[in-house]
C-alpha cells in the first residue's frame, strides 16, 4: 500500500476513535459527524456561559469556532470561566481560547475576534456562519445579534444567567417563529442586571453553557427537537426547571410581518 494511503487510513481511523462515541448515536452516525466538520459557528463571548459551550463544541468536532470578545481575561473571571487559568491572566480572551481549544482538539478551526462587534460587522459575520451562540451579558449585544441572526436567517442559540437562576432558548430565524425581541422588547435592559452587581453561582453558567452547546449541535445537525419556541428557566437552588412556550409578535418590529 502506498503511504499517502496508509497515512490517509491512519487519520481516518484517529477522526473515527475520536468521534466514535457520538457516531454510535441513534440518527447521528458519520453523516452527523460530517455536518458538524463542515459547520460554522459564532460564539460571542468567551466568559462564563461561552467557556462551556466553546469547549464542547470544539470537542465535539465544530469544523469552525470564530470566538468573539473585547475583553481581557481577569482574577475574577476564574470562579466560573473555565477557558482561562491563572496564567492567562492579562491576555485577551480570544488568545487565552484559542490556545485552550487548540490543545484540545487541533482539528477544529479557531478565528479569534478580539473586538467590540459593531452591528454592521455581527450582521456581515451572520452571513458567513451556520449558527450563532450568544453568551454575551448585556441586552445591548443580545438584542443585536438577534437582529443579525433575522437578517441572516441563521439560528440563534442564546442563554443568560445571574445568582442562582438560569435560561437557555432557542430561535430559528424561520418566518412566523419567535425571535429575541419577541421575547423581551427592546426596552434597554437592567443596567444593574449583571454578575458583576449580584453575583453567580459558577456551575450555573456551565450549566446553561452546556445546554446551549447541546442545541447548537441538535440544530446543526438536525439531531431531535431544538428549543425553537420554547424557554427553560432554572432555578439551581431548588434545582427545579420551567418551560415556557413562545409565540411569534406579529408586530414585532425586528422579524413581524
Amino acid at each position: 500500500m502506498p503511504l499517502s494511503s496508509v497515512q490517509t487510513q491512519a487519520a481516518d481511523d484517529q477522526y473515527l476513535l475520536r468521534y466514535q462515541r457520538q457516531i454510535l448515536l441513534p440518527d447521528f452516525g458519520i453523516e452527523g459527524q460530517e455536518r458538524l466538520a463542515n459547520a460554522r459557528v459564532l460564539i460571542l463571548g468567551l466568559g462564563g456561559l461561552g467557556s462551556p459551550a466553546a469547549l464542547y463544541l470544539a470537542a465535539a468536532g465544530v469544523g469552525t469556532l470564530l470566538l468573539a470578545d473585547h475583553d481581557q481575561v481577569e482574577l475574577s473571571n476564574l470562579q466560573r470561566q473555565i477557558l482561562h487559568d491563572q496564567a492567562q491572566i492579562g491576555q485577551h480572551k480570544t488568545d487565552s481560547a484559542t490556545a485552550r481549544l487548540r490543545a484540545l482538539n487541533p482539528d477544529t478551526r479557531l478565528i479569534p475576534i478580539p473586538e467590540r462587534l459593531e452591528e454592521s460587522r455581527l450582521r456581515a459575520l451572520a452571513t458567513e456562519v451556520d449558527l450563532i451562540l450568544d453568551g454575551s451579558d448585556n441586552f445591548a449585544t443580545r438584542f443585536a445579534a438577534n437582529r443579525a441572526s433575522v437578517a441572516a436567517g441563521v439560528p440563534l442559540v442564546s442563554g443568560a444567567a445571574i445568582r442562582f437562576e438560569g435560561q437557555v432558548s432557542a430561535f430559528s430565524a424561520r418566518p412566523g417563529e419567535p425571535c429575541y425581541h419577541c421575547l423581551y422588547p427592546e426596552t434597554g435592559g437592567d443596567s444593574d442586571a449583571s454578575c458583576a452587581a449580584n453575583g453567580i453561582l459558577a456551575p450555573v453558567v456551565g450549566l446553561i453553557g452546556s445546554l446551549q452547546a447541546c442545541e447548537a449541535i441538535k440544530i446543526l445537525t438536525g439531531l431531535g427537537e431544538p428549543l425553537f419556541g420554547r424557554l427553560l428557566l432554572l432555578d439551581a437552588l431548588r434545582m427545579q426547571w420551567r418551560e415556557l412556550r413562545l409565540a411569534a409578535d406579529p408586530n414585532c418590529p425586528v422579524c413581524g410581518a
